[in-house]
């Protein structure tokens, strides 16, 4: 089964130079825990809720003022929708991340995530297996 089977074909992303403030709306907006970043329609980075909480919220910042640039994740791993289920199910359990941006000829065409997957029959182990390594505790940064 290939990704783009699976796939979440509406997307919300923000810009570079949007607001947090923006970002956590299309958040609520879609009901969902993270937003791909984009510049001139490509892909790069992501801001998650995790992101705002921890490194702007809990830093005291104004999320109007504040561009999704300072807080997001850059250079996001990237899958493709050729790409079988079970590798994009692989990386995610590597990368240790629950959603996968899809992306086609350099531009957003998708997002995989971890429910997408469990949803799918065929691909519950896959799921199992890749929340298992996703939610292995990490040695903190000290």
């Amino acid at each position: 089964m290939k990704v783009r089977d699976v796939m979440t074909r509406d997307v919300a992303c923000v810009d570079v130079n949007d607001n947090v403030e923006r970002a956590a709306q299309l958040m609520n907006e879609y009901n969902v825990g993270s937003v791909p970043v984009c510049e001139n329609g490509k892909v790069v980075g992501i801001i998650t809720d995790r992101d705002i909480t921890l490194r702007s919220v809990a830093k005291g910042a104004e999320s109007c003022s504040q561009t999704v640039r300072e807080i997001m994740s850059s250079n996001p791993v990237c899958g493709s929708p050729d790409q079988d289920v079970h590798d994009a199910a692989r990386i995610m359990s590597e990368r240790q991340i629950r959603r996968l941006p899809i992306v086609e000829n350099g531009r957003l065409v998708g997002m995989i995530s971890l429910g997408d997957i469990a949803v799918e029959p065929t691909l519950k182990d896959n799921a199992e297996e890749a929340l298992k390594s996703i939610s292995e505790p990490c040695s903190p940064n000290m």
